[in-house]
C-alpha cells in the first residue's frame, strides 16, 4: 500500500510539471526587417528556447521559450543584436538596421522616433513606466538593474532623450571596468562601441562622437595587450586613426584637446610599423597644431592647452617622420600658394629649423620674403641662418644683433644669444663676447645645457692661450669640467658632455704640483684673468 502511495506521488509530481511545463511555455512571432524590407535568413534565438529560428523569405519567424525567457537575439552574419524581451508580449518585430518600413510594423518591436516630450504629450505609458525606472535605477548606481528599462528605451525609443547615450556609454564603461574575462570585455565593448553608432544615427553629432568613440576603442583594446598579433594591433590602431582623423576634419576648432594628442600618438605608432607615410604624420601635426593655434585665438585660457602642444610636439619630434625630405616636399607644394601668410611662413621657417634643413633653397628663398613682409625679429633671425650658411657672417652678425634687439619672446630671445655666442665662438674666436651671450641665455634659463656646454668649450680653446704657467693653464679645466657637469642634466647633451667631463679630468693639476701651492683637495680656487671664475681643487 505504502509502495502503491509512493508511485502515485511521483506520479501526480511529473505529471503536475508536465501541466506546469506545458503551461508555461511561450511562443513569439514576428517580422525581421533590414532596410526596411523583410529579411531573410536572420538567426532567432530565444532566451531558454530549445533551438533557433530562421526567418523565411517574407522575414517571418517564430521561436518558442517560456514564460521566464528574458531576451531574443537576432544575428545576420556576423552581425548580432540582442534586446531584453518585453513581458507578456506574443508579436515582436525587429529592425536590424533601425530602418522601418513604410506604414510602419505590427508589432511593439518597431522603433519610435517621438521626443521625450511628444511621448509624454502622448501618454506612452510603456515609455514613461521604463524612463522612471531607468532614472531610479540610475541615480542609484545600480547598472545591473538599470539595463532592463534602459534597454527598452534604446531599442524603442532611441530618440527619446540624449541621456540614452551618454548613460549608457557609462554603464558599460563600468561594465568593461569590472569584467572578468575576455568574453565579458568582448561583449560589453561591443555594446558601447553600438551605443556611439546609434547616438550619432539619432542624435547626429558625428564629429565629436567619433573622437569619443576612436578613445574609447584605443583605451580598451590596447592596455594590456593581450595575446594580440602584430597584425591585430595595427588593425586596432587603424580603426581608432580613422575615427580620431574623421573627428578633427568635421570638428575643427571645437575638437576635444585629447582627440588632437591622441592623433599624435596613433600616427605616430602607424608610422613605426610601416602603416603610415611620414607626409601624412607630418601633415597631421599641422593638423593637430592649427587646431590648438585657433583655440589659442578663440580662448588662450581653455585647460590643457599648454600641455597638449608639449606632448604634441614631443611625439613629432620623437616619431622619426619630421626629416628634411618629407617636411620640403609638403612645404614646396605649398609655398606659392601660402608665401604671403606670415602665420605660414613663421610656422614652415620653424620646422624647418628644427629639422636641420635651414640649408635649402626653400629656406632662404622664405626668409628673404619673410623679412621683406614683416621686418620681426624671428625673420631677422632667419635671415642671420641664412648669411651663416652663405658665409656671409657680417651680414649674418647684423641680422642676428637686430633679432636680439626686437625679441620679447624670452624662451626665442634665449635661443637667438645662444646661437650668437657659438657664431661669435666659431667665426672670430671672441671668447668673451661668445661668453657673454652664452651667459645671457643662461640668465633666461639657467638648465641650457647646450650654453653650459659651449662655456666649457670656450674654457678648454682658451686654456691654451691662458697664462705660459703651466698649473695656471691646468686650472682652467676644473671649470670647463664644472660646466660640462651642468650640461651633463640636459637630455640632449648627456652623452657628450659625459664625454668630455672624462676626457678633460685627465688635464687637471696634479696633486703634487697643487702642494706646493699650499692647496688641497675640496679647497675654493679662483681662475682669475678674463675667465675671473671660482671653482674646487680636484686631482
Amino acid at each position: 500500500m505504502r509502495t502503491f502511495a509512493h508511485k502515485s506521488i511521483v506520479f501526480a509530481l511529473i505529471l503536475m510539471g508536465m501541466v506546469l511545463s506545458s503551461s508555461a511555455q511561450r511562443v513569439i512571432k514576428g517580422i525581421v526587417y533590414r532596410e526596411g524590407k523583410p529579411a531573410a535568413g536572420v538567426t532567432v534565438e530565444i532566451h531558454r528556447g530549445s533551438q533557433p529560428a530562421y526567418t523565411s523569405f517574407d522575414g517571418v519567424y517564430e521561436v518558442q521559450g517560456d514564460d521566464k525567457s528574458k531576451w531574443i537575439k537576432f544575428t545576420f552574419i556576423d552581425e548580432s543584436k540582442r534586446v531584453d524581451l518585453p513581458a507578456e508580449i506574443a508579436t515582436y518585430d525587429f529592425l536590424f538596421d533601425g530602418v522601418e518600413p513604410e506604414g510602419g510594423t505590427s508589432g511593439p518591436g518597431g522603433v519610435n522616433l517621438k521626443s521625450a516630450q511628444d511621448l509624454v504629450a502622448a501618454n506612452d505609458l510603456d515609455f514613461m513606466n521604463n524612463l522612471s525606472m531607468y532614472n531610479e535605477f540610475y541615480k542609484q548606481g545600480d547598472y545591473k538593474s538599470t539595463l532592463g528599462p534602459w534597454r527598452v528605451l534604446y531599442d524603442k525609443y532611441p530618440k527619446s532623450t540624449l541621456n540614452i547615450y551618454i548613460h549608457g556609454i557609462q554603464m558599460y564603461e563600468d561594465f568593461l571596468d569590472k569584467a572578468k574575462t575576455r568574453q565579458e570585455k568582448e561583449a560589453a565593448l561591443d555594446s558601447l562601441m553600438n551605443i556611439y553608432d546609434q547616438r550619432i544615427k539619432y542624435f547626429d553629432q558625428k564629429g565629436y562622437v567619433l573622437g569619443r568613440k576612436g578613445t574609447a576603442w584605443l583605451k580598451y583594446h590596447l592596455p594590456p595587450a593581450e595575446d594580440l598579433t602584430e597584425d591585430q594591433v595595427i588593425e586596432i590602431y587603424r580603426k581608432g586613426y580613422d575615427m580620431l582623423d574623421v573627428s578633427i576634419k568635421e570638428q575643427g576648432v571645437e575638437t576635444e584637446i585629447p582627440v588632437l594628442v591622441l592623433l599624435m600618438q596613433t600616427s605616430r605608432s602607424l608610422f613605426s610599423m610601416g602603416k603610415l607615410d611620414k607626409e601624412t604624420v607630418v601633415k597631421n601635426y599641422e593638423l593637430t597644431t592649427d587646431v590648438l593655434n585657433k583655440k589659442e585665438a578663440k580662448n588662450a585660457e581653455e585647460p590643457g592647452l599648454a600641455d597638449a602642444r608639449t606632448a604634441i610636439e614631443s611625439i613629432f619630434g620623437a616619431s622619426g617622420a619630421a626629416d628634411c625630405e618629407a617636411l620640403t616636399n609638403i612645404y614646396t607644394a605649398q609655398y606659392d600658394q601660402k608665401k604671403d601668410d606670415i602665420d605660414f611662413l613663421k610656422t614652415m621657417l620653424r620646422r624647418l629649423a628644427r629639422a636641420g634643413c635651414d640649408n635649402s633653397d626653400l629656406f632662404f628663398k622664405a626668409s628673404e620674403h619673410m623679412y621683406q613682409l614683416e621686418p620681426s625679429a624671428e625673420a631677422a633671425f632667419n635671415m642671420a641662418r641664412m648669411f651663416v650658411k652663405t658665409e656671409d657672417t657680417d651680414r649674418a652678425k647684423q641680422y642676428y644683433k637686430q633679432a636680439m634687439e626686437q625679441e620679447t619672446d624670452q624662451s626665442l630671445l634665449e635661443n637667438y644669444y645662444y646661437e650668437f655666442a657659438l657664431f661669435t665662438f666659431a667665426t672670430d674666436n671672441n671668447l668673451v663676447e661668445a661668453r657673454n651671450y652664452a651667459r645671457k641665455a643662461l640668465a633666461i634659463n639657467p638648465n641650457n645645457c647646450k650654453a653650459n656646454m659651449l662655456i666649457g668649450d670656450l674654457y678648454v680653446a682658451g686654456s691654451r692661450n691662458f697664462s705660459d704657467d703651466n698649473f695656471e693653464r691646468s686650472t682652467v679645466f676644473w671649470l670647463a669640467v664644472d660646466y660640462f657637469n651642468k650640461a651633463r642634466s640636459g637630455e640632449d647633451c648627456m652623452a657628450e658632455a659625459t664625454q668630455k667631463m672624462n676626457t678633460y679630468r685627465g688635464y687637471f693639476p696634479n696633486k703634487e704640483t697643487a702642494f706646493f701651492m699650499s692647496l688641497k683637495e675640496g679647497d675654493s680656487y679662483t681662475v682669475k684673468g678674463w675667465i675671473n671664475e671660482t671653482t674646487r681643487v680636484r686631482f
